[in-house]
């Protein structure tokens, strides 16, 4: 695909394989994986395995962020982060953080959101956001001279604590939104229902 890494992470060879997709990582534990799909891309010379024990002090979308990391990887999009388990859901988005901090752009991405982290001030295109709505939500214990222009509800130099619902379900109004903020990471999510 053009320069571009597919890492996939356990059961997501399933998905994969409903696509005809061949990765060019697999990382996993493999406890979920059908072994008869699992068998099937074994058989793939050009994928490299990264095979860790079940119990293991990270999760495989975790191990798996951390490779496109090392892979030197300029844009990381994650999808099938957000499922069932809701304590997967969270800590898929806490380990958003490591990119963050590697200055790569990484996203997660589901048919309803687009979930990133910010460090430092953006514009948002309104035709070019993934839904109506655009969330804001500390990651950090607090996130200090939050600024908002072009949005239905704007914010002027504001700390936002966490723990408070205040930044969900804003939306912008003009063509173009700003958020600028002096310290913290925000988890911004553009939503649709």
């Amino acid at each position: 695909m053009y320069g571009q890494n597919i890492i996939v992470c356990d059961r997501g060879l399933e998905a994969l394989y409903k696509l005809k997709i061949i990765p060019n990582h697999v990382v996993g534990d493999f406890d979920s994986v059908s072994p008869e799909i699992l068998e099937f891309y074994k058989k793939q010379s050009q994928i490299i395995f990264h095979t860790y024990h079940p119990e293991k002090d990270n999760t495989d979308t975790d191990i798996a962020l951390k490779l496109a990391i090392r892979l030197k990887s300029s844009k990381i999009t994650i999808m099938g982060a957000l499922g069932k388990r809701m304590d997967h859901a969270i800590a898929n988005i806490h380990i958003l953080k490591d990119a963050l901090e590697a200055n790569i752009s990484c996203q997660i991405i589901d048919v309803h959101n687009r979930i990133y982290l910010i460090n430092k001030e953006i514009t948002l295109e309104k035709d070019k956001i993934y839904g109506k709505y655009v969330s804001l939500i500390p990651l950090t214990s607090e996130v200090e001279g939050i600024t908002l222009t072009g949005f239905k509800y704007p914010l002027e130099n504001y700390t936002l604590p966490i723990g408070t619902s205040l930044g969900i379900s804003n939306e912008i109004i003009e063509d173009r939104a700003h958020v600028e903020m002096k310290k913290g990471i925000l988890i911004v999510i553009e939503s649709r229902d």
